[in-house]
């Protein structure tokens, strides 16, 4: 049975190759073309196509933020954070002729445009989509492209084809790279994914294509019901089909596709504002996707400045050329003197990636720095929360000045080390800017704080669940592995600890602050630097010869994990002289078999015994005075997963105090932090079974 739809601005190729030799037919054809009236119309024949050139007045199923603009064009997101939208043609598809035939061929095609108010980032893309249902209330948005979520991602049960456009490298889906076209089966790992572009038909070769470039540009899907052969190819908008697709593969979408099923699109924003736009779309069952006729397509907005005027561009020069340049030149002088919001701007800046945001624009965000919006303060600056006037997304605005005795050294060690890095448990430094005596650090707002507001204080805070304290630690344990082997360089952060570790909205852990970083090549080792970071998370190794390492970064992590099981801070200020520390209080315990006594008093008992027991075992491996003893971040990440057992250490007795030895090397141990504290490291001796 054919389901009929009306569209006022649907052009349907269906009915121009058909061949009408009655006249009544004939006038009724004439009559819908007079009045611009075109019909959409799906049956199970061959012949089943579609036009859309422009969207006005078409009948689709939207939903979020989707619209169709006053000109035509079919906006899935309009630039707000974090929202997802979608538009599926109403009627579904029997892409069968029952449930037990074999798919028939399809053909897609439709242009396209992704746009974001940052030219090098937007956050995220869009994809083709065939469902059986066109109900995605349940799905998320950001690296989810608003199809899915982090329940149903690789269900079979979900039916669903998928072709994304992907902006972003998503390490939990295994992205290939930040600017991809993959094919996705019921979930968003791709079974197949090619860097966007397309091979010339000329010469064969392979030409990249920028997603995020704001041009339209188009794409082709078809799918071979004989082959069981899916194919996607793109090109820019204004290029025939190149013969060569991207991507190909074999693949039986009888064993995906209910019958019927619904086709059209999802897209999503992250962080950064973006625009995902629909500008035409064909599609063809059994029969190729009508040609889509460019010069017919709405245009999209604007983007750039407006175009100068050319009768002033004429006449200005000739009539006041030297008054002009006399007037500007007094203008500009004054200007200097007098700009409320002049920034500095060197030549190594170039070459790092992140956007670099306005100091007016940060100004407003966060009302002229009022006190009102500060989040908080340390050694190097304090942190303010903003509102982006154009985007509206919410951030953490950071002020370094560059009087301090680390600032700017602090600021290129944040700019470079994590500029361009991805990670879910990494909180993303979104930009920067420079003024004068200040450097600024914009980053995702984090709204529920830092980890130690929840660790130390009672009174405005509840208190940590240990499900959500082990969920923390997993996370910041899988974002130093990424530091230390994924990414393309080795990243050696230096300042791991509770203050350091911010929380989203969902309570993950992201590892903070990267103003005490260090990088360096992967094979090589980083030199002798100066000894930095917080007491009692100083490797005794940094303390004696200023090297820092991953084992260092580890050593801390280790101070980290019993700070968070334990509620305690790794060194009690009880005096001066002999502060206490944490890690000998647990291996006290440890060689009593009363282990559990030093779990968090507030949990009530309410934790997985083996779990918190393993987590402090664990604690004390990473914190063992020896290089040699610790683990390294991969293997840390297997013995939480429980993929490996922690190994069994015996016969060991190893005393080792840090504040000792600083003073012997002519350190003042209680001024190398922010805030001062004093530290040591505690004997470690038979770390074995038992609790």
């Amino acid at each position: 049975m054919a389901h009929e739809v009306l569209h006022p601005c649907i052009f349907l190729d269906l009915f121009v190759q058909v061949r009408q030799t009655s006249r009544t037919k004939f006038c009724f054809l004439f009559f819908l073309v007079s009045f611009g009236i075109n019909r959409a119309s799906f049956t199970n024949t061959s012949d089943d196509q579609l036009l859309y050139l422009g969207f006005t007045g078409a009948n689709l199923i939207t939903d979020d933020t989707t619209v169709v603009t006053s000109n035509g064009l079919l906006e899935l997101t309009n630039g707000t954070v974090n929202r997802k939208g979608h538009a599926f043609y109403p009627s579904p598809l029997h892409f069968r002729k029952s449930h037990n035939y074999k798919v028939h061929s399809f053909s897609v095609s439709f242009v396209f445009a992704i746009r974001s108010s940052y030219p090098r980032m937007s956050l995220h893309g869009l994809a083709f989509v065939v469902s059986p249902s066109t109900n995605f209330s349940n799905a998320l948005a950001n690296q989810y492209l608003g199809f899915l979520n982090s329940q149903n991602k690789g269900k079979a049960s979900n039916y669903i084809l998928a072709i994304e456009f992907d902006t972003v490298l998503n390490i939990e889906f295994e992205d290939i790279d930040n600017n991809h076209v993959g094919i996705d089966i019921n979930d968003l790992h791709s079974v197949k994914s090619h860097s966007a572009g397309y091979y010339d038909d000329r010469n064969s070769s392979f030409q990249n294509m920028s997603l995020i470039s704001g041009d339209p540009m188009q794409a082709w899907v078809d799918y071979n019901g004989e082959d069981k052969k899916i194919s996607v190819t793109m090109a820019p908008i204004k290029m025939a089909k190149p013969t060569r697709p991207l991507i190909s593969m074999s693949y039986d979408l009888s064993t995906v596709l209910k019958e019927p099923s619904y086709i059209g699109f999802s897209a999503s924003t992250g962080a950064a504002d973006s625009r995902h736009y629909i500008l035409g779309w064909s599609f063809g069952m059994n029969n190729l996707a009508p040609m889509i006729n460019i010069n017919k397509l709405p245009k999209l907005p604007y983007q750039g400045s407006n175009p100068r005027s050319k009768l002033l561009a004429i006449t200005l020069p000739i009539a006041s050329a030297t008054f002009v340049i006399l007037l500007c030149s007094v203008f500009i002088i004054i200007v200097r003197r007098r700009l409320r919001y002049a920034e500095l701007k060197e030549d190594w800046e170039v070459e790092f990636g992140p956007h670099r945001f306005s100091y007016k624009d940060l100004f407003h965000a966060t009302h002229g720095f009022d006190n009102k919006h500060l989040l908080g303060a340390g050694g190097f600056g304090k942190v303010y929360k903003g509102v982006l006037p154009s985007s509206k997304l919410e951030v953490a605005v950071k002020r370094v000045s560059h009087e301090s005795r680390q600032g700017m050294k602090e600021f290129v060690a944040e700019v470079v080390s994590i500029g361009r890095i991805r990670h879910r448990n990494i909180v993303q430094l979104l930009g920067y800017c420079r003024r004068k005596g200040e450097l600024l650090l914009v980053y995702d707002y984090m709204k529920n704080g830092s980890l130690d507001i929840y660790l130390y204080n009672d009174e405005l805070k509840p208190t940590l669940s240990w499900d959500q304290r082990f969920r923390i630690i997993k996370g910041i344990a899988s974002g130093l592995f990424y530091l230390h082997d994924k990414w393309e360089k080795v990243v050696i952060h230096r300042d791991i600890k509770a203050s350091n570790v911010l929380l989203d909205t969902e309570m993950n852990g992201r590892l903070g602050d990267f103003g005490l970083a260090r990088l360096y090549d992967h094979g090589t080792d980083l030199q002798t630097t100066h000894v930095v970071g917080t007491m009692g998370y100083l490797a005794p190794e940094l303390v004696c010869t200023g090297k820092a390492s991953p084992l260092t970064d580890v050593f801390a992590f280790g101070a980290f994990l019993l700070e968070v099981t334990c509620g305690q801070r790794p060194v009690k200020h009880s005096s001066q002289d002999n502060p206490g520390v944490l890690v000998d209080w647990v291996l006290e315990h440890w060689q009593k078999g009363l282990l559990t006594n030093t779990v968090d008093a507030r949990l009530q008992g309410d934790y997985n015994i083996d779990e918190a027991c393993s987590v402090l075992k664990l604690g004390l491996l990473c914190s063992h005075p020896f290089t040699n003893m610790r683990p390294n971040m991969q293997q840390v990440m297997q013995y939480l997963d429980g993929d490996v057992p922690l190994p069994e250490l015996t016969h060991m007795d190893m005393s080792f105090n840090i504040v000792s030895l600083m003073q012997d090397e002519g350190f003042n141990p209680y001024t190398l932090s922010y805030p001062p504290s004093g530290t040591s490291i505690g004997t470690i001796s038979n770390i074995s079974g038992g609790r």
